[in-house]
């Protein structure tokens, strides 16, 4: 174990990177289709103030219990320039519960 250590860390200058959570990972259409209703949204703030404060918007999403994964058990070897690697999701156990708010310029509506 010390010697493939050694090889990696001085040899190859390599070293351990641990996974950034990202709560998910978008297509290319999706985070189009998000910056055009974020464009339209702004400028039609723009031409009416009064837009936003009629605006409510809502965000829903599963929150699943997971198996839970410590930093070490999701560190990888990586080279000197190789990118820090992302994680799209745990793996889910069967317990999930939708959550659901709703809100407007002053706060939450409903949840």
């Amino acid at each position: 174990m010390g010697s493939c250590d050694a090889i990696l860390t001085c040899d190859l200058h390599m070293k351990r990177a641990c996974a950034k959570f990202m709560p998910s990972l978008l297509t290319d259409d999706q985070r189009e289709q998000r910056q055009t209703i974020a464009c339209d949204l702004f400028e039609r703030s723009c031409e009416d103030v009064q837009v936003l404060k009629s605006t409510v918007a809502g965000e829903g999403s599963w929150i699943y219990g997971y198996e839970s994964e410590t930093k070490q058990q999701s560190s990888q070897w990586m080279g000197p320039t190789s990118p820090r690697p992302k994680k799209g999701h745990q793996v889910r156990s069967k317990t999930k519960v939708m959550s659901l708010a709703f809100f407007d310029s002053e706060g939450i509506v409903h949840h």
